[in-house]
């Protein structure tokens, strides 16, 4: 664990070291370049087919270890989530637990308690009333295919069809987007069982179909389409309440809405767009991320991104319109993890591993073998928040240092140093605990902000032309 004592670094000393680095990494950048840059301009380039900052790096394979050949498919349904929960501590237990989370809302409601109040219920329970659409594996099918339109199907390359998705898909709301083939390896990411008990088959036909008992995806519909969605980071630091609670539910919206008019798009082109029939169906939504470039997994096992830090939630669909498949990324951050362990110390249900190092060794069924990650205790996590946050909780995310909003420059520099000076590590993680980045904020003062659309930034992504 780190050493308490350092975090009695001063403002001053962050700003000399920071301005050391950021010097140190300017001066490195400038020697290979003909011409002075501005830090933006040394920030901008692409990657993963997303603008991001030069410092992120493609690579072929991901910064977390996989053994392909000891990986199966893995059935949604033993995750535990939903009702998955209740088949590892049986159901009597389960209905005890939502007993107690129903009680504990309740008295929090009837004794006005900040983050609980009837407005926060209410904001909430709208945020789990979607109105964009209904969720299905086929899509609405509502739009005029080009044969019903008497003309042929779009054509392009691989390049301009990755172009187009993913130019209407930030249209549609996505943050981030990225695109994998699938292959004998990457199939396995794809549910056995989605967690409705739907069997997820891939077949030789033309059309994808779907009976009672299960789903079907075409051979020829190779193409995983991966993206993210924003969640407002002043709404997750008041977690565990009902107000960090409602971000999320707004996160799930906003992406059926994109599902919805994505598939919707690619049926316009003349292709198929499978998505996902229930929340987190279909496939291994972070694992999907990590191969696309969108984030690297992490120390609570859940995808960060350059972007965003860990504010965004996954979401994936499947194609048959050939798109440029994209590479992961190493932007330092799993090595970061390595060192940090901030999220680790704040759960409050030490659901989190302390392991210097990410381990091959699952926790329980609810983890999927074949890769080496810090796996976690989800039956400890969800019997918290049941017995104690009386919603889902998010604590995790919300102390992480990657969760800042980048309003001023040197929290590049400080990401920069975390890419390429990683010694530096336990002492950005002890700057970060210096500024109580990582402290809960009230929730009644949340209804007091002046947020932006949907409560996130939407400028950090932008590549004007």
């Amino acid at each position: 664990m780190e050493d308490k004592g350092n975090k009695s670094l001063s403002r001053r000393d962050f700003l000399r070291i920071a301005g050391l680095s950021a010097s140190s990494i300017a001066a490195g950048k400038l020697s290979s370049n003909s011409s002075p840059m501005t830090s933006v301009e040394v920030a901008k380039s692409h990657t993963a087919g997303n603008l991001r900052p030069w410092w992120v790096q493609t690579v072929d394979e991901p910064t977390t270890e996989i053994n392909w050949d000891g990986m199966q498919r893995y059935d949604a349904r033993m995750t535990a989530r939903g009702q998955g929960f209740a088949n590892y501590i049986g159901q009597a237990e389960a209905d005890r637990l939502t007993e107690i989370a129903n009680q504990v809302k309740k008295q929090r409601l009837d004794n006005n308690v900040p983050g609980y109040t009837l407005k926060d219920q209410a904001i909430n329970a709208a945020q789990s009333a979607y109105t964009f659409g209904s969720r299905s594996f086929l899509g609405p099918q509502n739009v005029e295919t080009p044969m019903e339109r008497g003309v042929p199907s779009w054509t392009g390359t691989a390049e301009e069809a990755a172009q187009i998705l993913r130019a209407a898909m930030r249209h549609f709301g996505a943050a981030t987007v990225g695109f994998v083939e699938l292959n004998k390896n990457t199939r396995k990411l794809i549910y056995s069982y989605d967690p409705d008990g739907k069997e997820i088959v891939f077949e030789n036909v033309d059309e994808a179909y779907e009976t009672d008992g299960k789903r079907v995806i075409p051979d020829k519909a190779k193409w995983v389409i991966v993206y993210t969605v924003q969640m407002s980071s002043e709404s997750l630091k008041r977690a565990p309440t009902v107000i960090a609670e409602q971000t999320t539910r707004l996160a799930y919206g906003r992406a059926l809405d994109i599902q919805i008019k994505t598939q919707e798009f690619i049926r316009g082109l003349g292709y198929q767009c499978l998505g996902e029939a229930s929340s987190n169906s279909l496939g291994i939504s972070p694992a999907f991320a990590v191969m696309v470039g969108l984030g690297e997994l992490a120390r609570h096992n859940r995808l960060i991104t350059p972007e965003f830090g860990p504010m965004v939630r996954v979401f994936k669909m499947i194609t048959d319109l050939r798109v440029q498949p994209d590479k992961p990324i190493d932007a330092g951050i799993m090595k970061f993890c390595k060192h940090c362990k901030k999220c680790a110390e704040a759960c409050p249900a030490s659901a989190l591993s302390f392991d210097d190092e990410p381990s091959w060794d699952i926790q329980g069924d609810w983890n999927n073998s074949g890769h080496k990650a810090y796996f976690e205790d989800s039956i400890k996590c969800k019997t918290f928040q049941r017995e104690n946050a009386a919603t889902n909780c998010g604590i995790c995310f919300a102390v992480c240092p990657f969760a800042k909003k980048n309003k001023v420059w040197i929290h590049d520099w400080v990401k920069t140093g975390i890419a390429t000076f990683p010694f530096l590590d336990g002492v950005i993680r002890s700057m970060d605990d210096a500024f109580s980045y990582g402290a809960q904020k009230d929730p009644e003062k949340w209804w007091q902000l002046d947020l932006p659309e949907y409560g996130i930034d939407t400028e950090q992504t932008t590549n004007d032309e």
